[in-house]
């Protein structure tokens, strides 16, 4: 994980709060800009949405998968 990389630790935040500031903080990221989501279970239907909604635009790896914390590393792709 890059020092540059923002953490987002959603596992406190309220439930239906969490995919408004995943996206927002998504939204906020430069072209090739990523962050670090922590959660507490498997975000995919996360991944889901994001390729719905921002199909080729993103990156999707993960760093740890749980069985209590889920990290993954999105980041948004340049467009040419």
């Amino acid at each position: 994980m890059s020092q540059a990389e923002q953490v987002l630790d959603v596992r406190t935040e309220l439930p239906r709060t969490r995919h408004q500031l995943i996206f927002s903080t998504f939204d906020g990221l430069a072209d090739g800009g990523a962050f670090v989501l922590v959660n507490d279970h498997d975000p995919k239907p996360l991944f889901h949405q994001l390729s719905a909604e921002q199909p080729g635009r993103f990156t999707w790896d993960y760093l740890e998968q749980g069985p209590e914390v889920w990290q993954v590393r999105i980041g948004r792709v340049a467009v040419s």
